[in-house]
């Protein structure tokens, strides 16, 4: 762990720092009182799962409103057309999560962290905890580790953990403990350590 944390420590003496500090700050000027940007963002995160990230805020720059006007056959034929690799598995959960809409601003009020993203996991189609951590952090909730393929191969590959054979509720947390505990010692937001994590292992800085 402690050659991870060095090398962290490195990039945020570096130039990359003031690319995720901007970057962090862009995730707080989400209209929180907004249930249709906050919808639109929830699309965006649903996308992404198993999804190349970069195709994917292309999508929903393009999809836009239709994202809560279309029907689920023409949100499919969208995703279809603009390269989606699951157009209708993901038309399917948008267009079914579309009654949760007008909800979204009520819900984002929620205090405790847990609560709400096990409210967003249990409720939202398509949502699991990545999904639901990926959300909330991009709406400017810093708490939650957003677990992936690149930041379990990162993990993996500074023997922090034993690559999973799969995802449970379980071992997402007991990931995201390890997380908590070198965010601790680089003394950033879950939310800071994924764009550091995530430039490291793809030289990319996304959302």
């Amino acid at each position: 762990m402690e050659e991870l944390i060095n090398k962290i420590e490195k990039l945020k003496n570096s130039d990359i720092k003031k690319i995720i500090d901007n970057r962090i700050k862009e995730f707080k000027n989400i209209n929180l009182t907004s249930n249709n940007a906050l919808f639109k963002e929830m699309c965006f995160c649903m996308l992404t799962a198993n999804f190349n990230a970069e195709k994917s805020i292309k999508i929903q720059n393009e999809i836009g409103d239709c994202f809560f006007t279309d029907s689920q056959q023409d949100l499919s034929k969208k995703l279809k057309n603009y390269g989606h690799r699951f157009p209708n598995t993901r038309a399917q959960y948008i267009y079914e999560s579309q009654k949760c809409r007008n909800l979204l601003t009520d819900i984002v009020k929620f205090h405790d962290k847990k609560a709400l993203r096990d409210w967003m996991v249990t409720n939202i189609k398509g949502f699991g905890y990545k999904e639901a951590s990926h959300f909330l952090r991009n709406i400017g909730f810093y708490d939650y580790a957003i677990i992936d393929f690149h930041i379990i191969d990162i993990l993996v590959s500074y023997n922090i953990i034993q690559k999973p054979k799969t995802i449970t509720k379980n071992k997402y947390l007991e990931i995201e403990k390890k997380l908590v505990n070198i965010s601790n010692k680089t003394n950033l937001t879950l939310a800071e350590l994924d764009l550091y994590l995530w430039y490291m292992e793809t030289g990319k800085i996304l959302k």
